[in-house]
């Protein structure tokens, strides 16, 4: 196979497991990591927790496009994907699943035998989702504990032991996975009429999308009251607040872009908004670190 294959090869299989998709559970570990060992996490740890969090979410994402295969093909909106498309087939993504899984065993192996111990139950958890919305409408709040496990996996590998400190990495992990809950339930509800018809049980199927977007604003209101309580606890000064009050803007803001009827501006909402909001507060929290440190 010629470099070029490889590289067209490596790029379909990122485009699988949305590579570009770790910007939302990334940022809070790597956050959390720098808060638990004060901005100075050496450089083994740092690219053991990156390495860890990419591989748990390939793992994940590669078990997704394998498990909802069938759904993809008949789902319009998904039918592009590469599986349904062809250009990676099941066994390919079930062999991606595989090895990224243990990768992430290995991972955390190499980072403590406590992490080693917590690894394969975060993995169930993480494989599980993708089986949840066959019979659960809680699928968005799992999804989002999944996400929100990442900034306490990160701070567990840096402690190497449970102690009170964990207060601040759980708080931010729930305000982590209200967060991710909202806005899964929004994305969800482009697929209102089809997990309807297929007897899925997202919750824009079970409660209509105007009631669901009520419950996404409830979940990033929670989720606005854990990013700042993580600020007083970890603690992290004048630029975090600034970051938290830029992130409560960006939720309000992906509301106001969708309407029950009207979601054609999913991406920007889905994406852009996200994936900003989290690396700004990530950002202020470097900020915070290492050019204000006297403002904790």
């Amino acid at each position: 196979m010629t470099a070029t294959a490889l590289v067209e090869r490596a790029r379909t299989f990122a485009a699988l497991v949305r590579l570009s998709h770790s910007v939302f559970a990334l940022p809070f570990a790597l956050l959390s990591l720098l808060v638990a060992t004060d901005g100075r996490p050496s450089p083994r740890l740092l690219l053991l927790v990156v390495l860890a969090v990419v591989a748990a979410r390939t793992a994940a994402m590669a078990y997704n496009r394998y498990a909802d295969r069938d759904l993809d093909r008949r789902n319009p909106r998904t039918a592009g994907r590469e599986i349904p498309r062809g250009v990676v087939s099941p066994r390919q993504a079930l062999g991606l699943t595989l090895v990224s899984a243990t990768a992430f065993l290995g991972i955390c192996w190499l980072l403590s035998p406590l992490c080693l111990w917590l690894a394969l139950p975060t993995l169930l958890w993480l494989l599980a989702y993708s089986h949840v919305k066959r019979f659960s409408s809680l699928c968005h709040l799992w999804l989002g504990i999944a996400l929100g496990l990442s900034p306490l996996a990160a701070w567990v590998a840096a402690d190497g032991a449970f102690g009170p400190r964990l207060w601040a990495p759980l708080v931010l992990g729930a305000g982590v996975a209200a967060w991710v809950a909202g806005f899964d339930v929004l994305y969800a509800c482009q697929d209102e009429a089809f997990d309807r018809a297929t007897g899925l049980h997202s919750l824009p199927a079970r409660l209509g999308a105007r009631a669901a977007m009520w419950c996404s604003r409830a979940l990033h209101l929670l989720a606005a009251a854990g990013f700042a309580a993580f600020a007083g606890l970890a603690p992290l000064g004048i630029a975090f607040r600034v970051g938290v009050g830029l992130a409560v803007l960006l939720m309000v803001w992906q509301h106001a872009l969708l309407r029950p009827r009207d979601l054609s501006r999913i991406q920007t909402a889905f994406f852009t908004a996200n994936g900003t909001l989290a690396i700004v507060m990530f950002a202020a929290g470097c900020v915070d670190l290492y050019l204000l440190p006297g403002s904790r």
